[in-house]
C-alpha cells in the first residue's frame, strides 16, 4: 500500500487521512491504534453531524482515528492469503475513509457496524488484484468460494463428494465450482522458467515446450467461428422471427444485469395477456427455429 494511494482515497473522500506518526513497525503502529479513545454514540454523532453539515474536517479525521483498531481486527482475519498485515491495514484504512464519508448519522446504526462492509469490499479488493490465485475468480460466485472455502473445510485432505455438496448448497454455487475453486487453491506453482544461471538447463524450464497462445489452426478456427456465431450468426437468427417471438427471447435469455435480468414467463405473459404455458411454447418454438438458422449460416 503506497502513500499515493493513501492521497488518492483522500481526494475521493473528501476525509484527511489520519495523521498517524512514524512508529517505526507495525506492532508499535497496533499498540497506538488501540490506545486512541473510542466514541461514545452522543460523541460519534456530533462529529458526523459536523463532517456532514459542514464539511468539517477534523471530525472526520477523529471519526477515522477512533476506529483504526477496527481496521486492524478485520484486517487480522485476512492474513491467511499471504499478503503483508500492514498493507490489510492500509487498505482497510481506504474502506473506513469511505465508510465515514457516508455515514448518516440520522440513521440509528453505530459507525462501526456501517464501515465494516466498506472495510471489508476494500481489503477484498485489494487481495482479488495481488494474490496469485485470485486472479481466476472473476464471478460472484468463484469470489464467494474464494472467501469461504478455506475456513470451511474441515481439514487439509481433499473434499468428499459429501462435502461438496453440502458447501455448494450453504454458499449457493454449483459443486463444480466447489471442486475447481479446491483444487486452484490447494495447488503448487511449478517455475515456468529454468532457475539459477547454470546454461546447462537454460530452456529446459516447462516454458519452452509451452506453444504461443492461439497458434493452434484448429483453435483459430474454433474461436472464430464462436466469435461469429456469438455475434453476426445470433443477430441472423433473431431476425427470422416475428417481432413477439424475438422479444421473448432476448427478454428471457439476453437481457443484461443493468436491464433488471432475465425476465420470467409470468412477467411476459402478463405482457402479452397469455398464459406462462403459451409463452414457454413460443419461446420453444422461437428456439428450435433460431437453432435451424444457426445451423444453416454456420
Amino acid at each position: 500500500m503506497t502513500t499515493h494511494s493513501v492521497a488518492l482515497a483522500t481526494r475521493q473522500t473528501g476525509v484527511v487521512a489520519p495523521a498517524v506518526p512514524s512508529l517505526g513497525n507495525l506492532d508499535a503502529y497496533i499498540s497506538a491504534v488501540n490506545r486512541m479513545p473510542m466514541l461514545s454514540a452522543e460523541e460519534e454523532s456530533s462529529l458526523a453531524r459536523r463532517f456532514k453539515e459542514h464539511q468539517d474536517v477534523d471530525a472526520a479525521r477523529t471519526l477515522v482515528t477512533s476506529h483504526l483498531r477496527l481496521v486492524v481486527s478485520v484486517a487480522r482475519q485476512y492474513l491467511g492469503y499471504g499478503l503483508p498485515h500492514a498493507d490489510l491495514i492500509q487498505e482497510g484504512n481506504i474502506g473506513l475513509m469511505k465508510a465515514v464519508k457516508r455515514f448518516d448519522p440520522d440513521r440509528s446504526v453505530r459507525l462501526v457496524s456501517f464501515a465494516l462492509h466498506w472495510i471489508k469490499a476494500e481489503i477484498h479488493e485489494y487481495i482479488l488484484k495481488n494474490w496469485r490465485l485470485v486472479k481466476v475468480a472473476t464471478t460472484k460466485a468463484q469470489r464467494k468460494l474464494f472467501f469461504n472455502l478455506r475456513s470451511m473445510k474441515k481439514d487439509l485432505d481433499t473434499l468428499t463428494p459429501e462435502a461438496v455438496t453440502d458447501i455448494a448448497e450453504q454458499l449457493n454455487v454449483r459443486e463444480k465450482d466447489v471442486t475447481e475453486m479446491e483444487t486452484r487453491m490447494t495447488g503448487h506453482e511449478i517455475a515456468l522458467e529454468p532457475q539459477g544461471d547454470d546454461e546447462e538447463g537454460a530452456g529446459f524450464g516447462p516454458a519452452a515446450y509451452l506453444a504461443a497462445p492461439g497458434s493452434e489452426p484448429t483453435e483459430i478456427i474454433e474461436d472464430r467461428q464462436r466469435d461469429w456465431l456469438q455475434t453476426e450468426g445470433l443477430s441472423n437468427a433473431l431476425a427470422t422471427l416475428d417481432e413477439r417471438s424475438r422479444n421473448i427471447v432476448q427478454s428471457r435469455w439476453l437481457r443484461d444485469e443493468d436491464e433488471g435480468g432475465s425476465r420470467t414467463l409470468q412477467d411476459l405473459a402478463n405482457e402479452y395477456g397469455v398464459s406462462a404455458e403459451r409463452i414457454r411454447q413460443i419461446e420453444a418454438q422461437a428456439m428450435k427455429k433460431m437453432k435451424a438458422a444457426l445451423a444453416s449460416y454456420a
